[in-house]
């Protein structure tokens, strides 16, 4: 179990909720350039003389920056004051889309967006360490909601302005924007954040420690598999609403942030049960998006109904957040790298799910068929969560009688 801080010791700098609205500010950026990037696709492939699939090496070189970023800048920041650690993350963020705005060409941008991704799985991480940190034991997926609530919200209100913005003027200003917002993030964790040392012991080796935690592995492969049919799905949700659902393409947007609105949800309400019985939760989650993504396919024929069913599928997001709780748990001394990796497992994620999508519908299964395929990885994702649980039950039963 974790360390806890009470929140009575840390003396923060200002009001718990405004503590939470600035690293949710932070939440809000990211989320905007991450899934703007995905709605300005052919905004882009125009802007920089590349196809579509180009675009798509831009959005897995975010991902790859995430997925290197998230473990070695929780390392590299170890010893540094996580309210310090987190500014300097931001100013990164900030630096990475202020170069994507002017990026010159191709080559520039596929490096600029790397760059980019570097510090999100870091920033989450210890935003949430922070978050939690603030709150009695029995709030902190709660708190940790709050924080993932600006990436949720900005599925519903930053990428379709990102998407307006740059049909009016141009993608740049997208990417110059979300560079401002990271800018305000890093004034307001400034001026907002609690102010305290890290733990004495805090260093790089401790915080490799976590990588010899089979919990913490076992926590993390849930994520990576049961959140990928999550990402099947969004991956070909727009593609699907249009050949199979034969919606307009006004439709679409609309539908999209359904979606969003099913993240927030669940990032709103599901928390309230995870801080009672947090495994539990996570188990339910998992049986809950399986069950709504093999409903999929047979709502794809009604507007209504895929739009009821992408809000149940929204819903599942909120694995992430009931994860990240589970992983401060097991973690030990080791929570800055067990935190960010956390974000890590869930790009991991977003490459799973859309390659297995990718591969039924390539073998003429169809549109719809990702629900089936997302089906699949949420169970998966629950078969892990049974080894998980039925580990911990070992080990708890073999200290016992030592």
């Amino acid at each position: 179990m974790q360390q806890h801080t009470p929140a009575s010791t840390l003396r923060p700098a200002a009001p718990v909720g405004l503590v939470h609205l600035a690293l949710a500010v932070g939440g809000f950026a990211i989320g905007t350039t991450e899934f703007a990037a995905m709605s300005l696709e052919p905004d882009l492939a125009r802007g920089l003389g590349v196809d579509a699939p180009a675009v798509g090496h831009l959005i897995s070189a975010y991902a790859l920056g995430v997925v290197v970023g998230a473990p070695t800048l929780a390392v590299a920041l170890a010893k540094v004051p996580r309210r310090t650690a987190l500014i300097m993350l931001m100013l990164m963020f900030a630096v990475g889309n202020a170069l994507s705005a002017i990026a010159p060409g191709y080559d520039a941008m596929l490096a600029f967006r790397f760059l980019a991704g570097l510090p999100h799985g870091a920033y989450f991480g210890i935003a949430a360490l922070v978050a939690a940190s603030l709150v009695p034991e029995n709030r902190r997926t709660t708190a940790i909601g709050r924080v993932m609530l600006g990436l949720t919200v900005a599925t519903i209100v930053g990428v379709p302005l990102a998407k307006l913005l740059g049909q009016w003027l141009s993608w740049r200003y997208v990417f110059g924007v979300v560079a401002g917002l990271a800018l305000t993030t890093a004034a307001l964790v400034a001026a907002f954040a609690p102010h305290y040392r890290p733990d004495r012991g805090a260093s790089p080796l401790r915080e490799l420690a976590a990588l010899r935690n089979g919990q913490v592995w076992l926590t993390l492969a849930i994520g990576a598999i049961g959140f990928g049919g999550l990402f099947a799905v969004y991956t070909y949700l727009a593609s699907t609403l249009t050949e199979v659902t034969g919606a307009s393409n006004a439709a679409v947007p609309l539908v999209l942030a359904v979606f969003g609105i099913g993240m927030t949800a669940g990032n709103l309400f599901v928390p309230r049960f995870a801080d009672r019985a947090l495994m539990p939760t996570a188990g339910v989650l998992l049986l809950w998006s399986a069950g709504v993504l093999a409903l999929y396919p047979w709502a794809s024929g009604s507007l209504a109904a895929i739009t009821a069913c992408v809000f149940a599928i929204g819903c599942g997001g909120a694995l992430a957040t009931v994860l990240q709780t589970r992983l401060m748990d097991v973690a030990g001394d080791a929570q800055g790298l067990a935190a960010a990796l956390n974000h890590s497992a869930f790009n991991v994620a977003n490459a799973i799910g859309p390659w297995a999508g990718g591969l039924a519908i390539a073998g003429g299964y169809g549109w719809a068929s990702t629900g089936y395929v997302g089906s699949a990885l949420a169970l998966g994702g629950f078969a892990i969560w049974g080894l998980t649980l039925a580990v911990e039950r070992h080990r708890r039963g073999d200290a016992a009688l030592a």
